[in-house]
Parts: structure tokens; C-alpha cells; sequence
């Protein structure tokens, strides 16, 4: 299986290499600030660093034509001034349904889980986290532009993530939130992974956390 990894550099990113790595996949990491990754290319068989804008629609078309599958860990400022995640999950999304592939398993924030009583995603309810609203509103854009689209996705909602290898004691959610309100940046890149390997949670949010 090909895979092209946006976010590549990043906490989750890096963890998402691994994982895919270590099932002899072949891994096109995708990334603006990617130079140290290209001069160790030639140590790492099956791994491709691409050097590329988000924003560019050529960069995005060359790094996911030809690819089985996309994984998605955008990142970006906290405070809604950085479109990274929405506008550049736009341009992957119309990339992706003109060259393909159809299937995308992208990282958001669990704010874009519904409210257990139904009136709306966590992020606009009374008594959320002020200093997360903005970020959450820019991954429900995303979702957004995932779920207007032809393609079998899945928006990963995570809680905070901490810096963390995987040890597989994780749960995930479809449609609401997990039980805890962390998740190992390991267990939510393996967690993405087996997503995409099973095409498990097609066109549905899920919630993850650490047991």
C-alpha cells in the first residue's frame, strides 16, 4: 500500500511514518519544512519526503496520485488565524476527487463531536475550553469540506494529545466522545492507521482516547 502523509512533520506525523513503516508500506511524507527528511531518504527504504504547500494544488496532486490511501494531521496555531487545517484540507479533498485515491483518515479536534443533547458540536456549547473555540471551529470547517465530498473519510476528533509512543490501550468512539480527555500521539497515529487499513468508520467522526 502507498501512503501519503500531510502533516508529516509534525507530533502525530511522525508517529503516522512509523506506523505505516513498520507494515512495509510504501510512505510519501508530505510537508512544507521537510528538508532534513529529504537528505535521509537514502536510510529508509519505502519512505519519500515531498516537499510541498498545502495551499498548491500541484504539490497536493503530485504527492496523492498514484497513492491507495491519504492520512491527514494538519496542524497549526491555536488562536483561528492559521487556515492550515481548513483551507488545506479543501485543496486535498478537491484534489483527491478529481486524481484520487477516495479514501482519507484526517485528525481533528474533538470539539467536532456533537453535544450528547444533540444541540450542536462541542465547540459552540457554554463552558468549553475558550482557548480552544477557534481551533475547533477551523477543524469543523475541515469536516466540513470532508463531509460535502464523494470520499470514504474518517475525522479522527482527538482530546489533548501528549507526546507519547503507542501501547495500544486506546478507545475510539463513532460519533461522540471517548471517555478521557487524552490520547498518546502513538496510539492515535496507530489508531489512524488501522482506520485506513480496515476502512473502518466510513463518513463518520470518531472520538479516541487513552484507557
Amino acid at each position: 500500500m502507498t501512503i501519503t502523509i500531510f502533516g508529516a512533520t509534525g507530533m502525530v506525523g511522525k508517529q503516522l511514518i512509523t506506523h505505516c513503516l513498520s507494515k512495509g508500506w510504501l510512505v510519501r511524507a508530505f510537508g512544507r519544512n521537510i528538508e532534513k527528511w529529504i537528505d535521509t531518504e537514502k536510510y529508509r527504504e519505502r519512505f519519500t519526503a515531498i516537499k510541498g504547500y498545502v495551499f498548491d494544488e500541484g504539490d497536493v496532486k503530485k504527492a496523492i496520485k498514484g497513492c491507495d490511501a491519504v492520512l491527514s494531521a494538519l496542524g497549526g496555531l491555536l488562536d483561528g488565524s492559521d487556515k492550515t487545517r481548513s483551507l488545506g484540507m479543501k485543496n486535498i479533498v478537491a484534489q483527491m476527487e478529481k486524481y484520487g485515491p477516495e479514501r482519507i483518515v484526517a485528525l481533528g479536534g474533538m470539539g467536532v463531536l456533537d453535544a450528547p443533547d444533540g444541540s450542536g458540536p462541542l465547540f459552540l456549547q457554554e463552558g468549553y475550553p475558550k482557548e480552544y473555540v477557534a481551533v475547533g471551529k477551523e477543524h469543523f470547517e475541515a469536516y466540513q469540506f470532508l463531509r460535502a465530498s464523494h470520499l470514504k473519510w474518517t475525522f479522527v476528533c482527538s482530546p489533548n494529545i501528549l507526546e507519547s509512543d503507542a501501547n495500544g490501550k486506546f478507545t475510539v468512539t463513532s460519533e461522540g466522545p471517548a471517555p478521557n480527555w487524552e490520547v498518546n500521539s502513538g496510539n492515535l497515529a496507530l489508531a489512524m492507521v488501522q482506520m485506513a487499513e480496515q476502512d473502518r468508520y466510513i463518513k463518520q467522526r470518531v472520538g479516541i482516547s487513552n484507557q
